[in-house]
This record gives C-alpha cells, structure tokens and sequence, in this order.
C-alpha cells in the first residue's frame, strides 16, 4: 500500500494540473471501490474548480469551489494518472480506456485523471470542507510526521509507558499520520532500534533521536519519487525508486550495508507484517 512518500509523489504531480482548474467532466464507471462512490458524485463534482489539493496521512485531499472536498485513497494498487497536460509535463495523448478506469476527471484545460484500481481497494468521498478534519477516516489521525507538531517533545511523551514493540507503536497512525512499514522499517535501522524492543525500555533521548530521523527517511523518499515495489506509479507514470536505497527493507539474508558490520539482514513478523533489521546495528 502506498505510504506517506508516495502519496505526497502524486500529490505533486497532480497539483499543476488540477489547482485552480475546473473539472469540465467526471465520470464514475462503477457503483463503489472499497465503500460505495457518495451519491451524485460525477455530478457534483463536474463544473467545480479544483481550489486547493493537499495530503492528510495517506489521502490526497481536494478542495473544490462547491464547498466540499474530494478525498482520496489509493488503496493497494490505485493509480491517479495524467494524460493531455498542455503544460507538457505528462504524455499528450490520451491513453485507451482500459478496465479499471473507475473515475475519470477531464479537466478543462485539456488534462485528463484517471484512477484507475484493479484490486478496488481504494477509496473515494466527498464531505463538507468547513468539517473535513471531522470525518471518520482523519478524525482519529494523529500529526503529520513533517509537519510542525510532529517534535520531540510529543514524540517522547505520546511513547511514555508504552509496552508495545516500537515497530508496532509507529504504525499507530493515532500517535503519527502516514508511516508505513517500508519506512519504519528503514527510520529504525537508522537510529539503531531493533523493532521488537518495547518503548519503555529505550531511553528517552534515544526516542527522541528518532524524530529527525523519520523526516529524513521520508524526505528523501519523496525527493526520489517514492517507492515502486508493485503497483506504485507517479502521476506522470514513472516509477518511484527510492527501493533501491533501502538499507533493510526486502533485503533478508543479504549482507548489511554498515562499513564493517559483517552481519546479514533478518525478518521477523510483527502483527503480520515483515519487520526487517539488522541483529548487529539495531539493538
């Protein structure tokens, strides 16, 4: 599933073609994805202009001219692609349809987005934008781990007495908004944390430390594009490839990529997931 990186990727690369233009036509191929489509949404948004697009955790969030706001979820293999772009950003063409184009937005200068799904994971909804932060999926969310509130302070005291796994305490999307098992996964080798230690058993300064290594992880993920390890695609796309500086992740048995560690990489399943690290770096 595509995580925080990703979805800011196609975040920016729909941004000059959707902010401050009007969606000339929406068409819905199907009655839901994971949830039902709102009711009306082809014709609701059709005409609106597309005022602001912005990211809360793992959903792309457009802020029409109508008063509502368009969320987005791309699931586990959704794709918001571009085609037309007179900016000449994307392809000019306009590809065939093909059989998972579930939500197509001709935009009125010409582009054209198509989301397109073929394991219908993803979601879409239209809400009031005044109440969006109140809806069921953002209202139990916690800060955006780039974002301001996201410091060591709150880290070191949202953590406090926690005898969960670290691994399993930042995937808790109510402490940190958008962190997912690849980049997790990869934060921890860097701050030398193996994943299966319990929270209150790793000193305050070392919890702390973590906070500067998160954003670092995450921005370059995102200055290169994302990771594409299935389905990923950016807008315009191209891969991401930010997998192929991933020190843990993936790499079980392959040799660890510390000067002079000597160690391999290991995977243990936490809470069904694949927790990669290194048994002499991470302790």
């Amino acid at each position: 599933m595509p995580e925080l990186p990703e979805v800011e990727t196609v975040r920016r690369g729909l941004a000059p073609v959707m902010e401050g233009q009007v969606i000339a036509q929406a068409r819905v191929n199907r009655p839901d994805l994971r949830w039902p489509f709102p009711d009306g949404m082809a014709a609701r948004l059709t005409g609106a202009t597309v005022e602001h697009l912005r990211r809360r955790s793992k959903y792309i969030l457009a802020d029409l001219s109508t008063g509502e706001t368009l969320l987005i979820h791309l699931g586990m293999s959704g794709r918001m692609l571009v085609s037309g772009d007179p900016l000449g950003r994307f392809v000019h063409d306009h590809p065939a349809p093909e059989k998972h184009d579930h939500v197509i937005l001709d935009m009125g200068q010409g582009a054209r987005i198509t989301f397109n799904d073929p394991r219908r994971f993803g979601a879409m909804d239209l809400m009031p934008t005044a109440t969006a932060e109140a809806h069921p999926l953002l209202a139990v969310l916690g800060p955006e781990p780039l974002g301001n509130a996201f410091d060591e302070s709150y880290f070191v005291a949202a953590l406090k007495g926690r005898r969960t796994p670290i691994k399993s305490a930042l995937l808790d999307q109510k402490l940190v908004a958008g962190l997912g098992n690849i980049y997790v996964c990869e934060a921890l080798f860097r701050a030398g944390i193996h994943p299966a230690r319990k929270v209150i058993q790793i000193a305050d300064k070392r919890l702390a430390a973590l906070v500067p290594v998160i954003r670092e992880v995450l921005q370059e993920a995102i200055a290169a594009g994302g990771s594409s390890l299935r389905d990923f695609r950016q807008a315009d796309g191209e891969l991401g490839y930010f997998q192929h500086s991933f020190d843990v992740y993936g790499r079980e048995g392959e040799p660890c990529r510390t000067p002079d560690c000597g160690a391999v990489v290991r995977r243990i399943v936490q809470s069904g997931r694949s927790s990669f690290y290194c048994p002499s770096c991470q302790r």
